[in-house]
């Protein structure tokens, strides 16, 4: 791996023009590509090159994006970790070659290596979905949990925030809690496997809206989609639409749009010479459910 010093790096940046690299964990989600669009664009608008990475949810390849980005004199990452823990390593990385990360959504569990993280509060918007379940299901009934991705840090802050709520009612009993790492056909797997042992459930939370959908699709095809209500977190397009058409009760509307323009503008105030920057910065999360759904747009606010 090439590391360019401080000096020529700087000299590469005045003669080509800074270049910032946008590196996500995944796009096979439509939230992650509004998320890398996002930051990309910001970054042209404020006069740099841009090129999104996707890490495919693997770590290795992560590390891969990131020499590259290095040794191809890339000035800063607009980064969007595949795991808490797992690619503090490529940050530093970075660090080391004096190239800042700024990370947007999920976060890495570490302090002063990024530069900044710009992470959605989880914990609080699914405490107030956890509030709407308990609501609707009547404070009583079998349910389900489906997880995200177990290194992910959002997955246990979403999980804990629901429970913060939920486990404060006996009557509402978790007969299944499974991960299905964000992924919209893993989710339509693990709830029709739970469905044969556990048909008579009322309601699923889910860790994100694409599970939320695949979980919605197995209790089409189960004949239960009127028996069983459907929790999501994201605010993505297909979950909107459906909570419109009355088949998804509710979903925590992050904000990606936002998250990756003010990580774009934070590099942009870093190549100008800003060096104080909040380690973390939290992000409303607002619950849309259908009272409120025509409020909202997909992905919330620009």
């Amino acid at each position: 791996m090439a590391i360019y010093g401080c000096n020529e790096k700087e000299n590469r940046s005045s003669d080509q023009g800074k270049k910032v690299a946008v590196i996500v964990s995944t796009l096979n989600n439509p939230w992650f590509v509004v998320l890398a669009e996002t930051a990309a664009n910001q970054a042209r608008k404020l006069g740099y090159q841009a090129t999104i990475f996707d890490s495919q949810n693997n770590t290795a390849l992560e590390t891969d994006h990131f020499e590259n980005a290095i040794s191809s004199g890339y000035d800063a990452v607009l980064f969007n970790p595949t795991d808490a823990d797992g690619s503090i390593a490529n940050v530093k990385i970075a660090r080391d070659a004096s190239v800042p990360v700024f990370c947007m959504d999920r976060e890495i569990n570490a302090n002063d290596v990024a530069v900044s993280q710009i992470l959605s509060d989880s914990y609080a918007g699914c405490i107030a979905i956890g509030k709407y379940f308990v609501e609707k299901l009547n404070k009583k009934g079998k349910y389900v949990e489906i997880l995200g991705l177990v290194g992910d840090n959002n997955t246990w802050s979403r999980s804990k925030g629901f429970h913060a709520v939920v486990d404060h009612y006996p009557e509402l009993k978790m007969v299944a809690q499974q991960n299905a790492d964000f992924d919209r056909n893993k989710a339509m797997e693990v709830m029709e496997s739970i469905l044969q042992v556990h048909p008579d459930i009322k309601g699923v939370f889910c860790g994100n809206d694409g599970m939320a959908m695949g979980a919605y699709q197995a209790l089409v095809a189960a004949g239960k989609d009127q028996q069983v209500m459907v929790f999501g977190f994201d605010g993505a397009s297909d979950v909107i639409t459906s909570i419109q058409q009355k088949k998804i009760l509710a979903t925590g509307m992050q904000f990606p749009k936002l998250i990756a323009k003010t990580a774009a503008n934070y590099a942009h105030e870093y190549f100008e010479g800003k060096r104080d920057f909040a380690q973390k910065v939290p992000v409303t999360v607002e619950m849309v459910n259908q009272e409120n759904v025509n409020d909202y747009e997909a992905y919330g606010s620009n």
